[in-house]
C-alpha cells in the first residue's frame, strides 16, 4: 500500500496524464516489483489487470515526463546539503538483426567491447548520506546513427546533459563522471553551460604548478606556471595533506594542459611499497575542498548499484521489443526502484531491493487469492495471513 501510495503521489506531480494511461502505468510499476522472473509483456499479461496488447500499446507513450516523475521521488529521499549529478554508461546484452541501435559497446563486467545496447544513466548522488537515485537513462545510438547525427560518442553524452541543463541545474551544477569523461570535448562544453565537472585523470596526466611570481611590469604576458607536477616527488609546500585511512590524500591547485584551465587536483597514494600507484582526481571548481572532491567522486559509484538493482530486480534487460519508444518506456520504468526507496524511507526501514520485491510479490499474490475466492473476507484471517506470509521470503540484499 505504501508503494502504491508513493507512486500515486508522484503521478500527481506530472501534469497532463489521462486516467486510462494512469491506471495502466500504476499497474505497470506495481508489476515491475511483483513479477518474480523476467519482466516483459507476456509476463505482464499473465500477472496484470490488463491484456498483453494493452501494455504494448501504452509503452508507446512518449509524452509522459519521466524526468519530472523521478525528480519528485529524488527530492523525497535525497535531502542532504551536498548533491551532485552522476553520469555513467551501462551495457545491456542484446541480440537480433532488427534490434534498434545495437552495436559494440564497452562492458565493464566483461572488460571488453561486446555486442548489445547501451544506456547513458543520469542520477543524483547524496554525498553526505552515500545514496543515489536515477533520473533518466536514454539509449546510446550505435556508431552508424551517431555518424548520421554528426556526433562522436563523447559529444553525444555531453549533448544529452546540455539538453537537460535547466532541469539538472535546479538540483546541482556539479557533474561527476569516471575517467573516460576527463576529456576537453566533454568538460569544456559543460563549463560553458554553467556546470562544473569532477572526474579522474590518467596517472601520466600533464599538470603544472601555478606561478608564484608577481607581475614584473615588463612587456609580454606574465608567467603562466612554474614547472611540471612530478607526482612521484610532489612539492609539499604547495600542497595540503589530509589524514585518511590506508593511504595519503594530498590536494593542490594546478594548471591542466589537456583542459587548458586551472583546476583543483586531489592525489591519493595507497599504503604500498610501489609509489607509482597513485590516483589523480580533479574538479574544475578550484575552490572545492580536497575532502569534498574525493567524497563526491567515490559516492559516484552508488549509481552502479542502481544499475545492478534495475537489471536484477526490475527487468532492465528483459524487454524484447524492437520499437525504440517501447524500449525507452521500459528503461524508464525502473523508476520502480526509486519508488521502493521512497516507500522504505516513509516506513522508516532500511532499503533492500530484494526484501522489497519479495514483500510486494507476496502481498500481490495474497491479494489475488483473496479476490479470486469471491467470499466475504474475514479481517482477522486476512491480518494473520499477511503477517505470516508477506514477510516469508524477505531478506537483506
Amino acid at each position: 500500500m505504501q508503494y502504491q501510495s508513493e507512486c500515486f503521489e508522484a503521478l500527481k506531480s506530472v501534469s497532463k496524464v489521462s486516467k486510462p494511461f494512469e491506471k495502466v502505468l500504476m499497474d505497470t510499476l506495481k508489476l515491475f516489483m511483483a513479477i518474480p522472473g523476467k519482466v516483459n509483456f507476456l509476463q505482464m499479461g499473465r500477472y496484470g489487470e490488463f491484456s498483453e496488447q494493452t501494455y504494448r500499446n501504452n509503452f508507446e507513450n512518449e509524452a509522459f515526463d519521466w524526468f519530472a516523475f523521478n525528480e519528485y521521488l529524488v527530492r523525497k529521499v535525497l535531502n542532504g546539503k551536498f548533491l551532485a549529478i552522476a553520469v555513467d554508461p551501462s551495457f545491456l546484452p542484446k541480440s537480433g538483426k532488427k534490434t534498434p541501435w545495437i552495436g559494440r559497446f564497452w562492458s565493464g563486467v566483461a572488460g571488453e567491447m561486446k555486442r548489445g545496447q547501451e544506456i547513458f544513466g543520469v542520477g543524483v548522488i547524496d554525498v553526505e548520506n552515500h545514496d543515489c537515485m536515477t533520473l533518466s537513462a536514454p539509449q546510446t545510438p550505435d556508431a552508424k546513427s551517431l555518424e548520421e547525427m554528426d556526433y562522436n560518442l563523447v559529444e553525444w553524452y555531453c549533448q544529452n546533459l546540455i539538453i537537460l541543463k535547466e532541469k539538472l541545474q535546479k538540483i546541482s551544477r556539479l557533474v561527476v563522471a569516471d575517467a573516460f569523461f576527463s576529456k576537453e570535448t566533454f568538460v569544456n562544453p559543460l563549463l560553458k553551460e554553467g556546470f562544473h565537472v569532477i572526474s579522474r585523470f590518467r596517472n601520466d596526466a600533464v599538470l603544472f604548478y601555478p606561478t608564484l611570481q608577481k607581475p614584473t611590469g615588463k612587456r609580454g604576458h606574465p608567467k603562466w606556471y612554474d614547472g611540471k607536477v612530478d607526482f612521484a616527488n610532489l612539492d609539499l609546500s604547495r600542497c595540503e595533506e589530509i589524514e585518511v585511512d590506508k593511504g595519503r590524500l594530498i590536494g593542490l591547485k594546478a594548471y591542466s594542459k589537456s583542459l587548458k584551465r586551472s583546476i583543483k587536483v586531489v592525489v591519493w597514494y595507497p599504503d604500498e611499497e610501489d609509489t607509482t600507484k597513485w590516483q589523480i582526481y580533479f574538479s574544475t571548481d578550484d575552490s572545492m575542498s580536497t575532502k569534498d572532491v574525493i567524497d563526491c567522486y567515490r559516492t559516484r559509484f552508488q549509481l552502479e548499484f542502481c544499475f545492478r538493482d534495475a537489471k536484477h530486480y526490475a527487468g532492465l534487460n528483459d524487454c524484447q521489443s524492437t520499437d525504440l519508444r517501447k524500449l525507452e518506456f521500459h528503461r524508464n520504468a525502473f523508476a520502480s526502484i526509486n519508488i521502493a526507496k521512497v516507500a522504505c524511507k516513509e516506513l522508516g526501514i532500511p532499503f533492500s531491493i530484494s526484501s522489497c520485491k519479495s514483500i510486494i510479490h507476496n502481498a500481490y499474490m495474497l491479494n489475488r487469492f483473496i479476490c479470486v475466492f469471491g467470499l466475504q473476507p474475514d479481517s482477522q484471517v486476512i491480518d494473520k495471513l499477511f503477517k505470516e506470509l508477506v514477510l516469508f521470503t524477505a531478506r537483506a540484499a
